[in-house]
């Protein structure tokens, strides 16, 4: 594989054109090869060495230009990938380390007094937002030029790099407990134990001597509950999750609380929170939390309110959904993807297109939920790399059941044969089991659209799909198969579906 062109690959269509505009930011040079490089890798077509060495140079083929050109070309993109990231990091690093550069630059070209100033600014950006690490190399360059006549006291310096070690230490050991913790879940998972997730958190916390530490600093119980929850999604136990980040966020915000610096930590737990709610079907529980998330997106936590918000409104529009509140739920996610849309990526407009149309959907407004999907303006195999793979099968299903809608049986079921073609992979994993059985009971359907009714079909139903307990269905799931029984009993599908949910 080409590892440039696996790295142009990862740009947005967005980022592409941005890049476009800063590899051209040297007006002076003309006909450049990096950009002309640019144009080639970014093609679908993949081309040989030796086919773009010859396009790029034709007249004379130059093999060492050429690679010299694609040294260029990756320096042009980690400068640019470095910019981005900067521009987008709510954590300040890329602040500090920036600050602390100009800082390095101004002592190698002896202007110490700025120097100093910058090497301040430094260490305080990196101190309020607990950036230990970095914090500890800025006391480090400090100690180097603390012979300039401008250097703050080394006795001084020297106590604060000493104190700062402890907290930099502490965080090396969070590291190493996070990575344990990581490892513990996983191998539960794949035994098909239980996650016993306060268990073993406390467990190695202890451990590692980090209790104490969790509850009073907001960036290591984050990054401990972000790890936690990724082994939750997998595993989607949703159940074991709540009341463990629940007790532990209330206890950090009863304590020592979210200073200034700490807003993008409470937020992103918040939703956490949130979310959770919402997946164990607690709707005006998370309702609560996102009330409070809001809250904050406005006060004091406003300079996250473009990463956030896009968020909030899939959160809240899915709650509202399920109680009942479908007309305030559609007119704030046509809010977001109308008049709100610069605040949305490319990942967000997708998400928010699937989502309205999902609303449309539960309205009884086929035609509309038809042409938000029909606005999707890119071909399946885009999403696909833009959003993944189930993302893509939750469309392709979508658009099949609104033909169906429509009166289009014959034209459904030929869908539904490309689906189960395209799918098949996936499909035959043992956790898509119950995905592929409800299309087969698609099928059934759409070849034999009065059969839904019958009790045969019910039975065939209930043998076909692997049913858990209904308080721990997944609710996604519930959606689609709240549209068969919906068919099966003739009844409104919003009203089948908020009667699963409940």
């Amino acid at each position: 594989m080409d590892d440039l062109k696996i790295t142009i690959d990862t740009l947005s269509a967005e980022d592409k054109k941005e890049f476009n505009y800063f590899i051209q930011r040297q007006k002076s040079k003309r006909n450049r090869k990096d950009y002309e490089l640019f144009q080639l890798l970014q093609g679908k077509k993949q081309y040989k060495p030796q086919e773009i060495i010859n396009r790029l140079y034709p007249d004379e083929p130059n093999a060492v230009a050429y690679y010299a050109l694609r040294k260029r070309l990756m320096e042009h993109l980690t400068d640019f990938i470095v910019l981005k990231r900067m521009e987008e990091d709510p954590t300040a690093v890329s602040s500090i380390m920036g600050t602390l550069a100009v800082a390095k630059y101004l002592f190698d070209v002896r202007v110490d007094r700025l120097a100093w100033n910058m090497l301040r600014k430094a260490e305080k950006l990196a101190s309020v937002n607990e950036q230990f690490d970095l914090l500890n190399t800025i006391y480090n360059v400090q100690i180097e030029k603390a012979d300039s006549e401008f250097a703050d006291d080394l006795d001084e310096i020297i106590r604060k790099r000493n104190e700062n070690k402890i907290l930099a230490d502490e965080d090396e050991r969070a590291n190493i407990a996070n990575s344990i913790i990581i490892k513990r879940l996983q191998a539960a998972r794949q035994q098909g134990r239980d996650l016993e997730i306060d268990a073993t958190i406390q467990s190695v916390l202890e451990s590692y001597g980090l209790t104490e530490a969790v509850s009073q600093r907001p960036a290591l119980f984050y990054k401990l509950m972000s790890i936690t929850r990724s082994s939750v999604l997998a595993r989607k136990d949703f159940y074991s999750f709540e009341p463990y980040i629940i007790s532990q966020y209330e206890q950090v915000r009863a304590t020592h609380g979210f200073s200034p610096a700490h807003q993008h930590y409470k937020i992103s737990l918040l939703y956490m929170i949130a979310h959770v709610l919402y997946r164990n079907r607690k709707f005006a529980q998370s309702n609560y939390y996102l009330a409070e998330l809001y809250q904050t997106l406005t006060g004091e936590g406003k300079s996250l309110y473009a990463a956030f918000y896009a968020k909030y409104v899939f959160l809240k529009t899915a709650n509202d959904a399920f109680l009942s509140n479908l007309s305030e739920s559609l007119a704030l996610m046509e809010d977001l993807l109308h008049r709100k849309s610069h605040l949305l990526s490319q990942r967000d407009i997708l998400t928010a297109s699937l989502g309205l149309g999902f609303l449309y959907f539960a309205q009884g407004a086929y035609q509309k939920a038809n042409r938000v999907l029909l606005g999707i303006s890119h071909s399946d195999k885009w999403c696909e790399k833009i959003m993944g793979k189930e993302w893509l099968l939750k469309k392709c299903l979508g658009e099949l059941i609104l033909q169906y809608e429509f009166g289009n049986p014959d034209l459904a079921l030929d869908k539904l044969k490309s689906l189960m073609k395209n799918f098949g992979e996936l499909l035959a994993q043992p956790v898509y089991s119950n995905v592929h059985a409800f299309l087969q009971l698609l099928e059934q359907l759409f070849l034999q659209p009065d059969a839904a009714t019958r009790r045969a079909f019910l039975q065939y139903v209930e043998t076909a799909l692997n049913f858990v307990p209904a308080e721990r269905e997944d609710l996604q799931a519930m959606s689609y198969y709240a549209w068969l029984k919906s068919k099966m009993v003739s009844r409104p599908y919003y009203e089948v579906l908020l009667e699963l949910a409940r």
